[in-house]
């Protein structure tokens, strides 16, 4: 697969059988601990406007929308946006669910914090991933938050790093993946096959690697300042072999 071809890897890889192994991989327990270090570490007060960009099937938009706030969630996926707008209906919960490309973020919505959770900072190529931090600061309104979550950081990712990988089976969905490192890039780069029963769908994924201080100097050069950093959602700091980098920055 060329370079390019990989770049918008994304806009067709998250269909039904990936997205309900996903769904199956996080017990509630962590996405309420993701919330509360979340409000937390930003001081979100009550009612505030919340914007959840690649929210997948919903799990931060819906936890946050129980909790009172306001929130907009954009995910490319139609499938796991429907699962989303499905669970809030049953949940009696108001959530702004649309389906969009994380390089065109929602003019409309001006957020008290913005979130990229669960591993979706790392997929646009490396100008992308420039605009989409400065996209993100000309909607947060001053005073208010970025959160990123980035288990592909590199003193996450690679000490102790193996390509091999035993298959999983979540959700009743296996997953076999196949991993290579592209050293010129600093792309870790899985082509996955996903079945269940007689179903099965192949994608292959794409995650940039930055360290944490690269990571830091594109949220400041967005626009951001006083990057704090986090080694997972019990708020311990982020530190070499941390399980993943939760940043929080504030908009001046």
């Amino acid at each position: 697969m060329s370079h390019d071809s990989l770049s918008a890897w994304y806009a067709d890889f998250f269909t039904e059988l990936p997205n309900a192994f996903w769904r199956a991989a996080v017990p509630h327990q962590a996405t309420e601990a993701e919330a509360g270090l979340i409000i937390r570490a930003t001081g979100l007060r009550p009612g505030a406007r919340v914007l959840d960009v690649a929210c997948g099937s919903g799990r931060h938009a819906l936890e946050f929308a129980r909790r009172g706030y306001r929130v907009t969630g954009l995910d490319v996926s139609d499938e796991a946006v429907g699962h989303a707008r499905a669970a809030a209906a049953a949940g009696r919960l108001d959530v702004d669910l649309r389906v969009g490309d994380m390089r065109e973020l929602p003019a409309d919505v001006r957020p008290d914090v913005a979130m990229c959770m669960g591993n979706a900072f790392g997929y646009l190529e490396h100008t992308g991933t420039q605009e989409f931090l400065a996209g993100l600061a000309g909607l947060v309104v001053p005073g208010g938050a970025l959160v990123l979550d980035y288990g592909f950081v590199a003193e996450s990712m690679l000490p102790g790093l193996a390509l091999e990988e035993e298959p999983m089976t979540l959700g009743g969905v296996e997953a076999v993946s196949v991993n290579e490192y592209d050293v010129v890039n600093s792309r870790w780069i899985t082509s996955f096959t996903f079945r269940r029963g007689a179903q099965e769908h192949r994608g292959t994924s794409v995650q940039h690697v930055y360290t944490a201080a690269e990571v830091v100097r594109l949220v400041t050069a967005a626009g951001f300042t006083g990057a704090e950093l986090y080694g997972d959602a019990d708020g311990t700091p982020f530190r070499l072999g941390s399980p993943r980098l939760i940043l929080v920055a504030r908009r001046p």
